[in-house]
């Protein structure tokens, strides 16, 4: 017959086996849930640069030509990008904001930057490896805006293992957003879609 002392030492041990499970299971519950959200899709929001301003548009005549600001047109244009991402996601908002060091790039995507409290994280123009490397080792799984230009879109969009059929961007359009999904297991994939005043080809012979 059992002694009070050794039913309660069983007690205990049957105890101590339970919270152990039970810790096991959280554990491996956290580890998972960790190992999800690393890997979640991860998606990049690519636009030009909004219209950048002439030497016409400058009226104080201070007017850099290799580095120009946005006209009236292109920051009107930033303010129909910036209602359109700045609840982006309605859980937490995009979390990180690149552009080159151009005055239109930076004032493209600074009220957006500013809105939702961001830096602005600059990059080479002409490094379009370097930032994408930065991008998905520092923001996996996150929702990241990129401003860059009609020649480099299309490139980082390829680079990113997307589309390599984006079609060339034309000096006057500046209206495409292009979202790229890239989930931890599967295919990237690439959307297009318009914001702002639409792009109008010119249809005029030799135009």
């Amino acid at each position: 017959m059992q002694s009070d002392s050794d039913k309660t030492e069983k007690r205990r041990k049957r105890r101590s086996r339970r919270i152990q499970i039970v810790i096991i299971y959280v554990l491996i519950a956290l580890g998972l849930a960790w190992f999800f959200e690393s890997q979640a899709t991860t998606t990049v929001i690519f636009v030009r640069h909004a219209e950048k301003a002439t030497a016409g548009d400058v009226a104080n005549g201070m007017f850099d030509s290799n580095d120009p600001p946005l006209s009236a047109a292109g920051r009107r244009r930033v303010a129909e990008l910036t209602r359109q991402l700045v609840e982006a996601d309605v859980v937490a908002g995009i979390d990180a904001v690149y552009a080159t060091p151009y005055k239109r790039t930076q004032q493209t995507v600074a009220p957006l930057a500013d809105a939702l409290k961001l830096p602005i994280n600059s990059y080479d123009a002409s490094d379009t490896e370097s930032v994408l490397t930065d991008i998905l080792k520092n923001y996996k799984g996150k929702i990241i805006l990129v401003a860059g230009h009609s020649n480099t879109v299309p490139q980082l969009i390829a680079n990113l293992g997307a589309s390599k059929k984006v079609p060339p961007i034309a000096e006057d359009e500046y209206d495409n957003i292009y979202l790229i999904s890239i989930p931890w297991f599967g295919k990237t994939k690439t959307i297009r879609l318009r914001y702002g005043d639409p792009y109008v080809p010119d249809s005029t012979p030799g135009g």
